[in-house]
C-alpha cells in the first residue's frame, strides 16, 4: 500500500471569492448613474465593503430623487417661452374709416314750427314753406300783378312775422320785381296817375251836377277772433269797395272771415 500524501500546508488567509461579471465595479457605477434602482441592487450583491455599499446607495438614491424634483431642461425652456399672443384677425384690426356726413341744407318744410325770416330773400327761397302751409304771394304794390314766373322777385313783407308760430296761420308774402324798391307798407300804388294839363282856354259849360251816393260809414263793432287789427268792421264787400279798401288781406283793418268766402286770406278780392 502506498502511503497517504501529506496534508496541505495551512493557508495564512482565506482565498478571495470569484467575482462575477455583474459584480464589475464599472458596470455598477454606470447603473448607479443611469438607472439607480438596478445599480443599488448590484451594489449589495458585489464584493464591496459595507461602508462603500452604504455610501453608494445613499448617493445613488439622492441622485434618483433629484431627477424627479428638478424639472428637465426642455420643460424649463417651454416655461421660459412667452405665451403666444392670440391671433388677431384682419377684421378686428381694420379700423373703419368714418364717412363724412353731408351737412343738410336747411329748407323750409312742413315741420317748421315758427315762421322764418323771409324778408329780403327771393320768392324761390320762400316757396317751399308757402307750399307746405298753403301760403299766398301778392304784389307789394296794389297796381302791380304778379307774373306766372316770379321766383326771382324779392320778399318785402311777410305775415306772420319772423319767429311767430305758423301752425294755424296761413303765411303770406308781398313781392316786388328785382330793382324795384319796396313800399313803406303793402298795397301802395307804384304808378301814380299823372295829372292832365289844364287847357289854356276853358269854356264854361253848365253841366248837371252828378248825384253822388254817399258810401256807408264803416260800423264800429266788436270784431271776432278772425278779423284783422284795429276796430274797423264792414257789413259786406260792397261797403269795403265803397270805402276803397278792397281787397282786404288777413291782418289788415276790417278783415273778417265772413268777408273771405274762399278762406284764402284775402277778402273782397273779386
Amino acid at each position: 500500500m502506498h502511503p497517504l500524501p501529506p496534508p496541505p500546508p495551512p493557508y495564512p488567509y482565506a482565498p478571495a471569492p470569484v467575482r462575477r461579471w455583474w459584480q464589475h465595479p464599472a458596470l455598477i457605477i454606470v447603473l448607479l448613474v443611469l438607472f439607480p434602482p438596478a445599480g443599488i441592487a448590484l451594489v449589495w450583491t458585489s464584493l464591496w465593503k459595507q461602508p462603500q455599499k452604504i455610501v453608494a446607495t445613499v448617493l445613488s438614491g439622492l441622485w434618483f430623487l433629484l431627477s424627479f424634483l428638478v424639472p428637465s431642461s426642455e420643460e424649463t425652456k417651454d416655461d421660459a417661452k412667452p405665451a403666444p399672443k392670440p391671433a388677431v384677425t384682419a377684421a378686428a384690426t381694420r379700423t373703419p374709416t368714418p364717412t363724412p356726413t353731408p351737412t343738410p341744407t336747411p329748407t323750409p318744410s312742413a315741420t317748421v314750427a315758427a315762421m322764418p325770416l323771409l324778408v329780403g330773400g327771393s320768392y324761390a327761397d320762400a316757396e317751399p314753406l308757402l307750399t307746405a302751409h298753403l301760403g299766398r304771394a301778392y304784389g307789394a304794390y296794389k297796381d302791380v300783378d304778379l307774373p306766372s314766373d316770379h321766383g326771382t322777385w324779392t320778399v318785402c313783407f311777410q305775415r306772420p312775422d319772423a319767429g311767430a308760430p305758423i301752425a294755424t296761420t296761413v303765411p303770406v308774402v308781398y313781392l316786388t320785381e328785382p330793382g324795384v324798391p319796396c313800399p313803406k307798407s303793402p298795397n301802395e300804388v307804384l304808378r301814380k296817375p299823372t295829372p292832365k294839363p289844364e287847357p289854356t282856354t276853358r269854356t264854361p259849360t253848365p253841366a248837371p251836377e252828378p248825384t253822388r251816393t254817399r258810401a256807408p260809414e264803416p260800423t264800429q263793432e266788436a270784431e271776432d277772433d278772425t278779423s284783422g287789427g284795429g276796430s274797423v268792421s264792414y257789413a259786406n264787400c260792397a261797403a269795403v269797395r265803397a270805402a276803397g279798401a278792397a281787397p282786404i288781406h288777413a291782418g289788415d283793418p276790417g278783415y273778417s272771415r265772413r268777408l273771405d268766402r274762399d278762406g284764402d286770406g284775402v277778402a273782397c278780392e273779386g
